[in-house]
């Protein structure tokens, strides 16, 4: 068994893994704790998932894969959520991420700037319908966006 060399987990989480690693259901437990600890699931992290539970590494992939919340990519130091709700849909949310992205420069292939500064996903929900459409970064929400609002909001988190 491997002693955390590669995936550098807490105390806490080693002792999580150690009381789920039999129990069914326990990849998407175990999962979502790692995902807690470190903000996303690294190759290495699933790697050590995978040995920890003896799990086949295609099972571990294929519970974060077929969930939406797990990340394989670390997010950004500031994290924009795009809301695509059919509310925000309808009302342009797929134009504000097109144009965070297109400001960022991120492509669709990956969530985060070059420099780790910003991330930009869509998210299912965000609560705010009547807000529509809405994104939030950090969690502070903004709602009724146009793409010209964009810029400004994101010059707000560049220099924090």
């Amino acid at each position: 068994m491997s002693k955390n060399v590669n995936a550098g987990f807490s105390k806490e989480l080693d002792a999580f893994i150690e009381e789920w690693k039999n129990k069914p259901g326990n990849l998407i437990m175990i999962l979502h704790h790692v995902q807690e600890e470190q903000g996303y699931i690294s190759k290495e992290a699933a790697a050590e998932v995978a040995e920890r539970t003896n799990s086949p590494l295609a099972r571990v992939y294929g519970v974060m894969s077929f969930y939406h919340l797990f990340k394989t990519q670390r997010p950004g130091k500031n994290k924009i959520s795009v809301c695509l709700g059919t509310a925000c849909y309808l009302k342009g949310g797929q134009d504000l991420i097109d144009e965070a992205r297109a400001i960022l420069g991120v492509s669709a292939e990956s969530i985060s700037t070059a420099d780790g500064l910003f991330s930009v996903e869509p998210v299912r929900c965000i609560g705010c319908c009547g807000l529509a459409p809405v994104m939030s970064v950090n969690g502070d929400v903004y709602g009724k966006l146009t793409k010209n609002q964009i810029s400004g909001i994101l010059d707000k988190y560049r220099d924090a």
